[in-house]
């Protein structure tokens, strides 16, 4: 079937223009000027703009963790990815200690296959390194796994500095990418320790933050970055979420060095006061790292705006209130993660270019053609133009609509910035040409499709 988009913008990280969009069945096969093609049928795109389909690099669904599953699984989370505009997901197949990389991956397709409303892909995270695993990443690496994830706190997935070195010494070897969760475990493990010998228990949720502060991430950021600098090798730090971790990479790019950065919206839009409320509403914000201070969010923004940061993800981890509510007695073990699938889109486009923070040229880098080209899914993701899936945003800049739990895609039973009124959202998704959410609601679920990745990395 041919569609043609006619009258739009369209956006990619370079430019904007006023063209026309041809597509046939799964692809784009035409992006110019007045195309005529009387088989097409066609959608009036006229002043709305045509992003790629966006790509969120940073997703944990059905993830077995604190205790429990995440509330999204492979199902409705993407649901919630498709609903916002995004047409591809990378998740975070997790190896658990003592499993093969191949368990862990194939344990990962059993979550997803078969249930995804958007195209997905994975990253493999890594908890346990030995020479079996060491072996094991030559093959991996062939199926099309190119980028892991490693973590500097967690006790079940926390690596040493050796384990770290190696893995990223064997990852040079073979092309592939690290992406890393970099906080101090122990300054964490002592500030938790310390709250309950000052205070007799862990209830007050507004004392969270002060066990994970901000140094905690600079100090992480900061050794990650030297032992990569000894391997010299780039690699991702995701999540950002602080001015002293920023801090960090200015000082290890100004000695020539290659830094990755991912930041999430969460981080730019709301602050540490949600933990100042009750500690029922601010067991909802508790994520790892914290939320920061207004501070942090103008240095974040003022680094996008510098395109200092490369990709904006969600770091969609969800739970219900019932699953926060695990950390009653302890906030220690409330299940850290929020959802955030559905509005990350629309909430950089209403924050960043509504507000004259980005153009929309970086808010298409940030959300679709970085991603693609750090995980290798450019060309066939990312862009617009001819060859390309045809996954495309239309989007309405006009559109004024509410963040509500009522109307959500996510299984989460509760929205983090529920009532906040945004302008601006994908109205018309397109997944691989065909129209698969329309206004928020999922017209055509179930036709996401396992991607190997293929193109080249770490090319920005």
């Amino acid at each position: 079937m041919k569609r043609l988009f006619r009258g739009g913008t369209v956006i990619s990280g370079t430019g904007q223009k006023v063209l026309d969009v041809l597509t046939e069945d799964e692809k784009i096969i035409k992006v110019e000027k007045d195309i005529e093609d009387p088989e097409a049928e066609i959608v009036d795109a006229a002043g709305r703009y045509l992003f790629p389909g966006f790509i969120d690099g940073h997703t944990h669904m059905a993830l077995e963790v604190s205790g429990t599953v995440t509330a999204d699984d492979f199902a409705t989370g993407t649901k919630a990815e498709l609903a916002g505009g995004t047409t591809c997901i990378i998740d975070f197949a997790t190896q658990e200690k003592g499993d093969s990389l191949s368990y862990a991956l194939k344990r990962w397709h059993e979550k997803a296959d078969g249930r995804a409303s958007c195209d997905y892909a994975f990253h493999l995270a890594l908890s346990d390194w030995n020479e079996q695993v060491r072996e094991e990443l030559t093959d991996i690496t062939r199926q099309g796994i190119h980028s892991f994830k490693l973590y500097t706190t967690y006790d079940a997935m926390v690596l040493d500095d050796a384990s770290i070195y190696e893995i990223l010494a064997c990852l040079k070897d073979l092309g592939a990418v690290a992406a890393i969760h970099c906080e101090n475990r122990g300054i964490i493990d002592a500030r938790l320790k310390e709250i309950l010998r000052e205070k007799g228990d862990r209830k007050n949720v507004s004392d969270y933050p002060w066990t994970r502060p901000a140094e905690a991430e600079a100090e992480a950021v900061s050794r990650i970055l030297k032992i990569a600098r000894c391997v010299d090798v780039p690699v991702i730090i995701v999540h950002l979420s602080s001015k002293e971790g920023y801090q960090e990479i200015e000082r290890a790019r100004a000695q020539g060095q290659k830094v990755y950065v991912e930041t999430c919206p969460q981080y730019l839009v709301m602050d540490e006061s949600r933990y100042q409320g009750a500690d029922r509403e601010g067991r909802r914000y508790m994520i790892a790292p914290p939320l920061r201070r207004r501070e942090d969010q103008e240095i974040l923004w003022r680094a996008l705006k510098n395109d200092q940061i490369q990709t904006i993800a969600t770091d969609h981890c969800s739970f219900t209130l019932a699953q926060k509510e695990m950390g009653a007695e302890d906030f220690s073990k409330t299940p850290c993660g929020m959802p955030g699938a559905e509005e990350r889109p629309a909430l950089i486009y209403h924050f960043g270019v509504g507000e004259g923070k980005l153009t929309l040229e970086q808010m298409c880098r940030y959300l679709a053609e970085n991603p693609a080209k750090l995980y290798r899914l450019y060309p066939q993701k990312g862009v617009i133009r001819e060859g390309s899936d045809a996954d495309i945003v239309v989007w309405d800049p006009g559109a004024e609509w509410t963040l509500s739990a009522r109307t959500q895609q996510s299984a989460s039973d509760y929205c983090p910035l529920e009532g906040q009124r945004l302008k601006g959202r994908a109205v018309q998704v397109y997944l691989r040409g065909v129209l698969s959410a329309e206004n928020g609601k999922i017209v055509a679920p179930g036709r996401g499709r396992y991607l190997t990745k293929g193109g080249e990395t770490c090319i920005l």
